[in-house]
């Protein structure tokens, strides 16, 4: 399927939404951080009455800072973690951590992960774990293109070689992720739809909008009908099997606002 402009998406398509999912990496952020347009633009989306989730393979220790105020606080209902697998969830005056696998599975999966985690680094050159402080619960990532930058080929051996040892894989515009269970951004934006609203996220499929810009974005591309890629997917569209419907003119951050406008346009009176 061919991207469109953003200008194309219709107007009532617009008016209709209920939430908005967005990816964080390269999609909220620019250069690592996020950008004071696409804060507000988070910002302005909730105060008109939409759901607003990020959905990241951002390990959940990582996405903790952003709730609880020990930076800026971001303006969303909640947010998911290790594509699809844990989340964040509103609980008293806070946020509390939420999974799909029970304590034991994840403590089994995670001897079995270390263990192929070290065989892959050994196989792949330069290939290095992701920085995860802060804790990462139920994958394993490694840097591709953050910190260190791996050539096309030796991204492709690294996701071959966690395939092989049986683990799901996807890879985003910076880290290469594996896990033990099938958890994508598609599944993970059912579940936490489910916990927080008792809704069916299939069901209402043309009342959401996602925000991405990378290959594990994929699964929300291909399962929503309103899906926007920020400019800079355009960087790796030739290698994505389900791309957005729609494109914005700006890149990161900017993109993201240009679709928050778009939206918010569309819900005056």
């Amino acid at each position: 399927m061919d991207m469109q402009p953003l200008s194309d998406w219709p107007l009532d398509a617009r008016r209709g939404l209920v939430g908005v999912f967005t990816d964080i990496d390269d999609t909220l952020t620019t250069q690592g951080s996020i950008t004071p347009d696409a804060l507000q633009a988070l910002a302005d989306l909730r105060t008109s009455g939409l759901q607003v989730i990020p959905v990241t393979g951002r390990h959940v220790g990582w996405c903790l800072p952003f709730l609880n105020g020990s930076g800026p606080r971001w303006p969303v209902h909640a947010m998911v973690a290790e594509n699809g697998a844990v989340a964040w969830v509103p609980e008293g005056a806070g946020f509390a951590k939420r999974h799909q696998q029970d304590a034991d599975t994840r403590r089994l999966n995670g001897e079995r992960m270390q263990a192929v985690a070290l065989d892959v680094m050994a196989a792949v050159p330069g290939l290095l774990r992701s920085a995860d402080t802060g804790g990462r619960d139920t994958d394993v990532s490694f840097d591709y293109n953050e910190f260190v930058h791996l050539t096309p080929e030796a991204v492709a051996q690294a996701v071959d070689l966690l395939e092989r040892a049986g683990m799901h894989t996807s890879v985003s515009s910076i880290h290469i992720h594996g896990c033990f269970g099938d958890f994508n951004k598609w599944t993970g934006a059912c579940w936490i739809v489910q916990l927080l609203l008792g809704r069916d996220l299939a069901l209402e499929r043309e009342r959401w909008v996602f925000v991405g810009d990378s290959g594990n974005d994929q699964a929300l591309f291909a399962q929503l009908p309103h899906s926007v890629g920020v400019a800079n997917i355009r960087k790796v569209a030739d290698t994505l099997k389900h791309r957005p419907r729609y494109v914005t003119q700006g890149e990161r951050g900017a993109g993201f606002a240009e679709v928050a406008a778009a939206i918010l346009a569309a819900r005056q009176p």
